[in-house]
């Protein structure tokens, strides 16, 4: 079988043997449809549109999430963090804008493009920081807007092995290729494969870097999220290994 695989084949033969179990997330995120008209620009403008909103009062949280981002307490209420399209699926994610969203949105692509295809309720962004237990643990970046949970109901808090090996080989791709910004909660102490959070503080230039490579793709054919990769490919490999290596080593 040739390793050049496509991302949307891969979804597709794994489906159709039975290898991939959908699993009932929860819906964190706020609709989108409720927000659609206040909320700020998306791509480079989206930052800057955010700030210049004026948020309502209580939404900024003195406390911050464990990556350093401060969390905040409501979605779509002219803070940071506001509700977005999931393109190519029916999910929305409530997530902060800007570079932070270039980057994650980029990651759930991916995801339900090569490893699982997620619906709506699969998809989990924002969460009120009066439900995370401690700011040190790496939930508590969804209370900033900087994680995504992906299909938690089918990867619950503390359980090891959720993935098939190739599943695992799209994942360490994916981190890969967002050179070492996001970590996934499978590499943490506390396990939580379904969670995949920003690993760098505000202002780290490796983000700017990062999200403005994935905005390029947008003007290039046959890059970015759904064009074919081989996960496989020896550089990518040695990318994918040496960034695994980096991340086991900082969250345990």
């Amino acid at each position: 079988m040739s390793s050049e695989i496509s991302r949307r084949g891969v979804l597709k033969g794994t489906a159709a043997t039975g290898l991939l179990v959908a699993g009932a997330g929860t819906v964190l995120a706020q609709p989108a449809a409720a927000a659609a008209a206040a909320a700020p620009a998306t791509g480079a403008a989206a930052g800057r549109a955010g700030a210049d909103a004026a948020p309502q009062p209580g939404v900024r949280n003195a406390r911050t999430s464990a990556n350093g981002w401060r969390m905040e307490n409501a979605v779509d209420a002219g803070g940071a963090v506001w509700t977005r399209p999931l393109p190519g699926t029916t999910a929305q994610l409530a997530v902060r804008i800007g570079q932070v969203e270039t980057v994650l949105v980029h990651l759930a692509r991916r995801y339900h493009y090569e490893v699982a295809e997620l619906r709506a309720e699969e998809v989990a962004g924002w969460r009120s920081p009066e439900g995370i237990r401690s700011s040190a643990l790496a939930e508590s970046n969804l209370a900033s807007g900087t994680a995504v949970a992906l299909r938690p109901g089918s990867y619950p808090p503390g359980v090891q092995g959720g993935y098939f090996p190739y599943e695992l080989l799209v994942i360490r791709d994916i981190l890969a290729e967002l050179d070492g910004v996001v970590a996934w909660g499978g590499d943490d102490k506390h396990v939580d494969e379904g969670l995949f959070y920003l690993a760098v503080p505000p202002g780290d230039a490796r983000l700017k870097a990062v999200a403005d490579r994935i905005r390029g793709w947008s003007q290039e054919p046959g890059s970015g999220a759904g064009t074919t990769v081989d996960v496989q490919a020896p550089d990518r490999r040695k990318a994918a290994q040496r960034v695994e290596q980096q991340q086991r080593t900082a969250t345990r």
